[in-house]
């Protein structure tokens, strides 16, 4: 007999919910890894930045502790756009595709991904410039207060095509994003129920989500430094994505994964949370099965 965990379907907000839930305890991590990705010479260590993050937070929120949630308006307001669109369009799909074809799958998550990569960029934008404020010069700072405050500053000063900055990327990256986390979180989901016999329990959700996350943080990490330096650059900095290629990669390979390990901290428990919060939203308040009486 199928526990009632299975026999429920999570509802098509669930996933952007859960996500704007997990922000508030991975928003530190992402910050570090923005702070990490834009620096320049002299570059700071891993703990060198914590620091400096630390000692230097926006003076609205006073430095320590709160400092680390400076952009927290904008990425909460990322995940209820770009992640509930995701995981919305995904999860909604799967009752109309053939799950047990894997092509079937990635096909449905790059078309979710698409679309949430789109319309996550205007936030995104606002959140990489709101975290990345402390560490230009004063008369540089641009001081949103929030996410509306940034996006209509943007439009009202750079022109609403700004919202759109690094839109291909952040496509790209959402379409990573989602097969590396939905299509990897079902698989193997599926795999551990139904040929290794587990249980549907929390065990195998944190299993399940912690293996999407490092999948995620691979697959995302070189198009996100790509999107981070082009969101936070000036203008007429950077003329072409190959040019912002061309300057990471004066490095070598490692350029692309700068702040690896903070982006890992922040994805990966990120997708745990957000994973295993929609498994206690579809438990408890998801649709109930089709045949049921």
């Amino acid at each position: 007999m199928l526990m009632e965990s299975q026999k429920r379907s999570p509802r098509w907000y669930f996933g952007g919910l859960s996500s704007a839930a997990a922000v508030n305890i991975t928003h530190p991590f992402d910050l570090i890894k923005v702070h990490l990705q834009t620096q320049q010479l002299p570059r700071k260590s891993l703990w060198q930045t914590v620091l400096h993050i630390y000692e230097n937070g926006d003076r609205c929120l006073c430095s320590g502790l709160l400092g680390f949630y400076q952009g927290i308006s904008a990425s909460i307001a990322r995940q209820l756009t770009a992640t509930m669109a995701r995981f919305g369009i995904y999860e909604t799909g799967k009752c109309h595709i053939d799950s047990s074809k894997i092509s079937h799958s990635i096909a449905l998550a790059m078309s979710a991904g698409f679309v949430g990569g789109l319309v996550g960029v205007p936030n995104d934008v606002v959140n990489v410039r709101m975290q990345n404020d402390m560490k230009l010069p004063p008369d540089q700072q641009r001081n949103y207060k929030h996410v509306f405050d940034g996006l209509f500053r943007i439009v009202q000063e750079e022109g609403a095509g700004k919202l759109l900055t690094g839109a291909p990327v952040a496509i790209g990256r959402g379409m990573l994003l989602t097969i590396s986390q939905n299509v990897v979180y079902d698989t193997s989901k599926s795999y551990l129920l139904r040929e290794l016999q587990f249980d549907d329990n929390i065990g195998v959700h944190f299993t399940c989500s912690l293996t999407s996350g490092g999948c995620a943080t691979l697959a995302t990490q070189p198009l996100d430094v790509v999107k981070t330096r082009l969101m936070n650059a000036k203008a007429g900095k950077y003329d072409s994505y190959l040019s912002v290629i061309t300057h990471i990669g004066r490095t070598g390979p490692v350029g692309f994964f700068k702040g690896f390990i903070p982006a890992f901290a922040r994805i990966g428990p990120h997708t745990v949370l957000t994973f295993l919060i929609m498994e206690q939203l579809r438990l408890h308040f998801g649709h109930p099965p089709v045949n049921s009486n």
